[in-house]
């Protein structure tokens, strides 16, 4: 398993009865997990001193209750900064998990550019949401193409950058529908060093176009593959989906992207330390590709 254990301004500090009790900073929330089918006794005394409670609804859906919650704070990833803000479906804004893939690619990265700093090394990142992987690959030193579905996420991703001291950054920003966009970069002819993607398990472009992963993930990889320059740097999928367990993942990158240009997969669950036993939370999986 991939740990995310680098963090120092957050934290999961117990987990019980299909919730976790976490530190963002300076504030303590509990939120769902579906991970957590145990009701172990809750005996930590965080859980007395919430600053937030994403209570779940029964018919789906839930809502927040806040005690002396700001509306918007930040928290550090080494040198990355994100602002943190709840909204619906129990999110703050950012996966903390995500951080031992940016670790990572961001080795690749660097790595890359001690070999030749005027390398222009181009990643795409595609679902990116809030902008982890974009910053951490901008801060590493590629120049980055940002695609969300959402306005909203792209705008945060662009708040998120500026803090991060990475205004400047060679980012591409673009709200548009991931599958549609690679398309038209087919067309283009246009080429990247490497790809990222974090997909849904559900979700609808802006223009009402559906996307359910275990139809569309596959043909997406496959279309990928085209946009990819002939030596890649890296590829990595990562799935939230309890179906696209670590070895589905591996198969789909093999058969795609091994076969096409050679190289390496691997492929694991990943996960968050629990500071109160010294367990691990795990959080998905991710497959990563390496032509090295």
């Amino acid at each position: 398993m991939w740990i995310a254990d680098g963090w120092k301004d957050y934290e999961v500090i117990d987990t019980s009865s299909g919730e976790k009790l976490e530190r963002w900073g300076n504030y303590i929330l509990l939120r769902p997990d579906p991970q957590v089918i145990w009701n172990t006794k809750r005996e930590h005394p965080l859980y007395k001193k919430l600053n937030g409670h994403y209570h779940r609804s029964t018919k789906g859906g839930g809502e927040w209750e806040f005690f002396d919650l700001p509306t918007e704070w930040s928290i550090n990833y080494k040198d990355l900064t994100f602002n943190l803000k709840p909204f619906s479906f129990k999110h703050t804004g950012l996966f903390p998990e995500q951080a031992t893939n940016w670790d990572w690619f961001s080795s690749i990265i660097k790595r890359e550019k001690a070999r030749n700093q005027e390398r222009e090394i181009k990643v795409l990142n595609l679902f990116a949401y809030t902008g982890g992987a974009t910053l951490a690959a901008a801060k590493a030193g590629a120049h980055v193409t940002h695609v969300d579905a959402s306005k909203g996420m792209v705008t945060w991703a662009k708040e998120n950058a500026i803090s991060s001291g990475l205004k400047d950054a060679p980012i591409r920003w673009l709200v548009d529908d991931c599958v549609k966009f690679v398309e038209r970069e087919i067309r283009r002819g246009n080429k990247y060093d490497a790809i990222i993607m974090d997909p849904p398990s559900y979700g609808r472009g802006p223009k009402g176009e559906t996307w359910k992963i275990e139809e569309a993930v596959f043909p997406l990889i496959n279309i990928c593959a085209d946009i990819l320059k002939s030596e890649p740097l890296f590829f990595l999928i990562n799935s939230y989906t309890t179906g696209l367990q670590p070895a589905v993942l591996s198969y789909m990158l093999n058969t795609v992207l091994v076969e096409r240009f050679g190289g390496k997969v691997e492929a694991d669950e990943i996960g968050l330390p629990v500071s109160s036993n010294g367990l691990i939370l795990p959080c998905g999986a991710s497959g990563r590709y390496t032509k090295a």
